[in-house]
């Protein structure tokens, strides 16, 4: 949640801005100055028109303050011109500064993070919350410049017609104003809570989404809705809270709104003794009722819905980029991590990668995701690696494909360091890793097919090498009803799994000698997913799959299981025994079979 450092740098930070846009400020409030006028001739004129021309029967002098009333009118309409103009050249650089603000959180989230998810909040923050400021900024500026320039010229005009009138009138007037303030702050806290908690909710959803094969593997089901429920029973509880405070917020409205209306009606026969005209009274009941009222109505309702929004939006600029769902932090950011020779971890084998000793965690005092492991990936093999959801299995491709480097420990493939010294150029030939969001661009689908197939210096797989691709992987169909080889694909005409059929046979045409799969074949149907492993397995060279299904690591000749306690690693017919959390998996999978 954001912290009470964040709430106290926005009042100095919004100070800055005002301070630093001096010229629109001053303009908007010439402008509005005609408004106070506006106002003033309104009641004045109507006093005026009764007590000096229609009541004292001289109907000229009446119709003449009337039309000064209306040429205030014109004024107004006049003046309101410039206000939208000047509000303009205020609002529109609040919006700016809060998109460079939301794009530099963003990228110190990538450096901080550089193989994480990347800040989840940053899209809503681009997008839809600069969008709120903007507008919630706009209406409260325009809303509270008409209040006190509307509320100068009608109390100047009471003044002007009889000060007792204020006398009446602003008690009651404070009063509901001084009762609005007072719940401001309670209302902007509870709101406040209401976003964060809606928001860390929505973040629990899409991790649990993500994570549904899992945890219904794992039976995991009562744990994932005890993660979930109490995020829902808290902005339940904050919903009716927010109904209360809105229901004492009418109740302030109605003082502020009504009570001064009722209190001039009833002092009349006082007022009437004390020698105050029906003209100044029916001045003053204008001002009440066609100027000051309708202006601090807008006000409350701006302040109780738009400020408090904007001050909860604008603590998310101020702020700290909150941490991501698994708890990474920008504000503490991960070290570089340097790439680890492989001399300390013994002699080079003949493995195709090698894990010695690793220890990993996303940050400074976060829980490792991998703690000494230490597994050889044999040439030729194919491994699976399954575990829950946020175990590791995405961390450790990461790492085999040298996007991460270890805190502890080394990671080899084919006998060097995984992570390549800074400016080595090109692909590394040695791995190719596939994503869960396959890699589609818009070409032809022989491009799509063979642009990891060739090196700088080489010519790319033949076309009778990509045809046996085509084949091996069952892409006839989709080959053909896409035009053909040298036909145009569109990414975004393609389904998920399309295309990540067309990624995987770009990968059965990589020369790289391992493969790397993170669920990149979680969008195909069991029988698709089995066509495509089977294919990449028998190609040349070694495979690693993070495995979303228990019937694609039947099919591999080793299975690392990641627990969260320990890492164990053998067939798929030695796991069980060996395996608390395979053997349950294996138990369900059975389980759904038979059924």
């Amino acid at each position: 949640m954001t912290g009470g450092g964040a709430r106290s740098r926005v009042g100095p930070e919004g100070r800055r801005f005002l301070r630093g846009h001096k010229g629109a400020v001053g303009r908007l409030a010439g402008w509005s100055l005609l408004e106070s006028a506006h106002t003033f001739l309104g009641g004045y004129g109507v006093a005026r028109a009764l007590d000096d021309g229609f009541l004292a029967g001289r109907t000229a002098t009446g119709l003449g303050w009337l039309a000064a009333a209306g040429a205030g009118a014109l004024l107004g309409g006049f003046a309101l011109r410039g206000v939208f103009a000047g509000l303009a050249d205020l609002v529109e650089p609040l919006r700016d500064g809060l998109v460079r603000r939301a794009v530099r959180q963003a990228l110190d989230r990538a450096v901080a993070d550089p193989a994480g998810a990347g800040d989840s909040g940053a899209v809503s923050r681009l997008t839809q919350q600069t969008e709120m400021a903007r507008d919630s900024f706009a209406g409260l500026v325009l809303t509270a410049r008409s209040f006190v320039f509307t509320a100068v010229g009608a109390l100047a005009g009471m003044a002007a017609l009889a000060p007792v009138l204020l006398l009446v009138v602003l008690p009651p007037l404070l009063l509901g104003v001084a009762a609005f303030l007072a719940m401001l702050r309670p209302l902007a806290s509870v709101q406040r809570r209401s976003l964060d908690t809606d928001e860390a909710l929505a973040d629990r959803v899409g991790a649990v989404a993500e994570g549904l094969r899992d945890i219904v593997a794992c039976g995991g089901r009562a744990a994932a809705e005890a993660r979930v429920e109490p995020l829902i029973a808290t902005q339940e509880r904050l919903a009716r809270t927010l109904a209360g405070w809105g229901a004492l917020r009418t109740l302030a409205l109605g003082t502020a709104g009504r009570l001064p209306v009722i209190a001039l009606l009833a002092a009349t026969p006082w007022l009437l003794g004390r020698g105050i005209t029906a003209g100044t009274l029916a001045g003053g009941l204008t001002y009440l009722v066609q100027a000051l009222l309708p202006a601090l109505n807008s006000l409350m309702t701006a302040l109780g819905s738009a400020g408090t929004r904007l001050l909860v939006v604008l603590e998310r600029f101020s702020g700290p980029v909150p941490p991501d769902r698994n708890g990474h932090s920008p504000a503490q950011p991960t070290p570089t991590p340097q790439p680890q020779p492989p001399g300390p971890a013994g002699p080079p084998t003949d493995a195709a990668a090698e894990l010695r000793g690793v220890t990993f965690a996303y940050g400074p005092g976060a829980a490792p995701v991998l703690d000494d492991l230490d597994l050889e990936v044999r040439p030729g093999e194919h491994l699976a690696v399954v575990g829950p959801s946020g175990i590791g299995k995405s961390t450790l491709t990461a790492l085999l494909a040298g996007m991460l480097s270890p805190d502890a420990g080394a990671v080899l493939v084919a006998g060097a360091a995984a992570r390549r010294e800074p400016g080595a150029g090109g692909p590394d030939p040695r791995r190719t890793l596939l994503p869960q969001q396959a890699y589609v661009f818009t070409g032809t689908v022989r491009e799509n097919l063979t642009h990891l197939g060739a090196g700088p210096d080489a010519a790319g797989p033949g076309d009778a090498r990509v045809r046996h691709a085509v084949r091996a992987l069952g892409l006839d169909d989709l080959v053909a009803r896409l035009g053909g080889l040298d036909a145009e694909v569109s990414p975004r005409l393609l389904s998920r799994g399309e295309s990540q059929q067309l990624a995987l046979a770009a990968a059965y045409l990589s020369p790289a000698p391992l493969l790397l799969l993170d669920e990149a074949t979680c969008h195909l149907d069991p029988a698709a997913e089995e066509r495509a492993e089977r294919a990449l397995a028998e190609r040349p060279g070694t495979l690693v799959v993070v495995a979303h299904r228990v019937s694609s690591a039947a099919r591999a000749d080793r299975v690392l299981v990641l627990d969260g306690t320990r890492a164990v690693c053998g067939t798929h017919e030695e796991l069980p025994a060996r395996s608390p959390l395979y053997r349950d998996l294996v138990g369900r999978w059975n389980l759904a079979a038979d059924e």
